[in-house]
């Protein structure tokens, strides 16, 4: 599908250095859509501007900013209202998760992982939510994760804060479409992006059956946007195995879920 229905409107992407969110950046550029990028690292925005701009005409601003600072979510709407160009696309992408057993992760990076994952979303979908509402146009993309559809040993809380971002994001949608503001969750199972790395896991033989491409993954997400989806799974065998989970007792879920998510080598 082509997403030139949005050529000239412009997009926030939050994450935007690497991964989903240089991906999502990639496809809108292409599109003729005008982007505001947002990460910490300037280095990576900056190469990333140089090659959205050898091949596309868009206006690409860049704003480098720790979203897990206090009060960040509001200085970033300002930031970008400051530029003058009303933001109609919101991705929410910055995010990461903590592997492990629950009580061996540092409490203050869990803290730092709800922050980014749930609250910093929740802020910035309010923020530039009003102003979408008020011009009755809009679109929001939520990032989510399969891990949210089942109780997730070893991704204990980033199971927990994806699955609010699946049911909160998807409420959403419902509350605000006939308001003229879509919002839509992409819920990716494992992604070759930097996830496995910051979150301290080696890759399972059932996650590299699984994985997919960033560039695909992140695809399938605006096409849903574009079409109004609540929700989407990328990826066949990512959709299987969320239909198995349906068959099965919940009691079975944990237990299988711990068995796949560990390292075996």
């Amino acid at each position: 599908m082509s997403f030139t229905v949005w050529e000239n409107r412009t997009a926030l992407i939050t994450g935007a250095s690497s991964g989903l969110g240089a991906d999502f950046a990639r496809h809108l550029a292409r599109a003729g859509v005008h982007l505001i990028l947002v990460a910490r690292r300037t280095d990576a925005l900056e190469q990333l501007r140089a090659e959205i701009g050898a091949t596309a005409t868009v206006r690409v601003d860049l704003i480098s900013q720790d979203l897990g600072e206090p009060g960040a979510a509001e200085r970033l709407y300002a930031t970008a209202k400051a530029m003058g160009h009303p933001v109609d696309i919101l991705i929410n992408n910055a995010g990461f998760g903590l592997f492990g057993e629950f009580t061996a992760i540092p409490p203050e990076k869990e803290r730092a992982m709800i922050e980014l994952d749930v609250l910093v979303p929740l802020a910035l979908t309010r923020l530039f939510g009003r102003d979408m509402l008020d011009r009755r146009v809009g679109w929001i993309l939520q990032i989510a994760s399969i891990a949210g559809y089942q109780p997730t040993p070893l991704y204990a809380s980033y199971g927990a804060a994806k699955a609010f971002i699946l049911n909160w994001g998807e409420a959403l949608n419902h509350e605000w479409k006939r308001r003229g503001v879509t919002v839509s969750v992409l819920s990716p199972g494992i992604t070759a992006t930097e996830f496995l790395k910051v979150s301290g896991q080696k890759a399972t033989r059932y996650q590299r059956l699984l994985m997919m491409t960033s560039p695909v993954v992140t695809h399938v997400g605006l096409q849903a946007l574009a079409k109004g989806k609540p929700s989407v799974v990328p990826g066949l065998l990512n959709k299987l195995t969320l239909l198995s989970n349906r068959l099965l007792p919940r009691v079975c879920l944990p237990p299988l879920v711990h068995r796949l998510m560990k390292n075996r080598g």
